[in-house]
């Protein structure tokens, strides 16, 4: 009972909207706000044909391929921040000064000395999504347990070892929260990347929609980026709950004592 009561939790708002979306518009005669139902045909007519592969699937390889190098190097380099007091009090100047660059300002930079390659895409989303990953593994590794730092430091446990059963751990949580975060950052960056100096992907065709003025056709690509965003917030909370079952088994235990 408790699972149905959670789908229909999850799915009755979004089928809610959609009806309502459905029923006022079915008699719209707006340019610019079509019906439901040709958003829809015209949904079908693209991205279930070879416009996937042309257009979705390179998008999808800049974005992933965005992230885990986001995610490698904002754990890599949060890891030596947070653990070193002096490199991160010499590094935080630079840092917040990079960080409040916003990254669509940095696209046309970008472009013009990587060119509109998808090493240029790549580049769009990891300046960023890097933040978010590598300010909560500072956070992270800076508030770890004190009884674990002083039994590592009694049993003289230190270098990798202390890195794998004690910094890492300790992180996950927070790395996590980071990850997500860049997850959201990484789509919308991936778009933006897109709609400048493209000629393939969901942003650039999306863009090319709306300079041709094929309004339902431009409506079915925002409705992919949505449900590509659901898609990918659904897989990352599956892998979370897999890789931090023991911190939310702990919370859980926490919650139920308190």
């Amino acid at each position: 009972m408790s699972l149905l009561r959670r789908s229909l939790l999850v799915l009755g708002l979004p089928a809610a909207l959609i009806g309502l979306w459905w029923l006022s518009s079915a008699g719209s005669t707006s340019y610019y706000f079509p019906p439901l139902s040709d958003i829809l045909d015209q949904f079908g007519q693209l991205w279930l044909s070879s416009r996937f592969t042309s257009d979705v699937v390179p998008s999808m390889v800049r974005l992933l391929a965005g992230f885990a190098v986001s995610a490698v190097l904002g754990v890599a380099l949060g890891i030596a921040l947070g653990l070193t007091d002096s490199l991160r009090r010499g590094a935080e100047p630079v840092l917040e000064f990079v960080r409040a660059v916003p990254p669509t300002v940095l696209v046309p930079v970008i472009a013009i000395f990587a060119g509109i390659g998808d090493g240029s895409k790549m580049l769009v989303i990891v300046s960023g999504c890097v933040w978010p990953v590598l300010l909560n593994t500072v956070e992270g590794v800076r508030a770890a347990d004190e009884v674990m730092v002083d039994t590592c430091r009694v049993y003289r446990v230190s270098g990798a070892a202390r890195l794998r059963h004690m910094v890492l751990p300790g992180a996950a949580p927070q790395i996590a929260a980071g990850l997500r975060q860049s997850l959201s950052i990484g789509l919308i960056l991936m778009v933006i990347g897109e709609m400048f100096a493209a000629t393939n992907g969901l942003g650039f065709s999306i863009v090319q929609f709306q300079r041709t003025f094929a309004i339902p056709q431009m409506w079915s690509g925002i409705i992919l980026l949505g449900l590509i965003g659901f898609v990918l917030s659904a897989l990352f909370t599956i892998v979370e709950k897999r890789v931090l079952v023991w911190y939310l088994g702990l919370r859980e235990s926490q919650r139920r004592n308190g």
